[in-house]
């Protein structure tokens, strides 16, 4: 018999990995199949099995839940699971609705009287604090999937664990205008080297989940990185040749 079921906690091919080769360890497993942006397993087993059997085989930021029984004669008809209607659009929407509250702050915070400098130091310092905040809801997790693509991280695994702490040091230092010129230059490299990364994970067709906003949120890796870097990046040049 194959069942398939919903498996949360995946953030990169390596997850997707260890994901399957835990299921296939199972008694009475004979195949499985693992999908990384479906956040689905597939598995064809020789008995039924419960939940918990499976849940025990995978490691604790792992969630398995039955989705739905397959039937080999109907798996060409069988119902498409809601995410794949999903559009990019659809799954940046987090992304969208992080950046108004952040550009809404930021606006309330310089508009009277209006000030450009102001408004996007505020914006700077806000989004690194906010983008903090949700990889560090799961910092076991986080560094898994940032070193994925990151190429420093690759390097020097404890980057990826520091990395939110960065962010946090870098948002205080925009928001409280303490070396303002150093936290631009370190925004610039730390975003850059990450740009670059993520460029060649694209390049090289990989299915990795962005990690910008941990791993509580599924975004895609083809957009979310590039729309926040981007942004970052412009207004960092920007205040420096300002304060050249």
């Amino acid at each position: 018999m194959t069942k398939e079921y919903h498996v949360t906690g995946m953030t990169c091919n390596g997850c997707r990995a260890s994901v399957e080769a835990a299921l296939s360890s199972v008694d009475a497993v004979d195949k499985v199949a693992v999908n990384l942006e479906k956040e689905a397993a597939t598995i064809t087993m020789s008995k039924p099995l419960k939940e918990e059997t499976l849940q025990k085989a995978l490691d604790d930021k792992y969630q398995i839940s039955l989705k739905e029984n397959l039937n080999v004669f109907e798996s060409n008809t069988s119902k498409i699971p809601s995410e794949e209607h999903s559009s990019e659009l659809q799954q940046l929407f987090p992304l969208f609705l992080i950046f108004g509250y952040l550009i809404a702050t930021a606006v309330l915070l310089n508009y009277d009287p209006w000030d450009t400098t102001g408004f996007m130091l505020d914006f700077m310092g806000l989004f690194y604090i906010v983008f903090s905040f949700f990889k560090l809801l799961d910092l076991k997790g986080f560094p898994e999937s940032f070193r994925m693509y990151d190429p420093l991280a690759k390097r020097l695994p404890v980057y990826g664990w520091l990395y939110p702490f960065i962010e946090v040091v870098l948002g205080l230092m925009f928001l409280f205008r303490f070396k303002v010129t150093v936290a631009l230059i370190l925004t610039l490299i730390i975003l850059g080297l990450t740009t670059v990364g993520v460029t060649k994970s694209l390049l090289s067709k990989k299915a990795i989940k962005c990690a910008c906003l941990g791993t509580a949120l599924n975004l895609p890796m083809t957009k979310a990185t590039f729309i926040e870097n981007s942004i970052m990046m412009v207004m960092a040049v920007v205040m420096l040749f300002k304060t050249f």
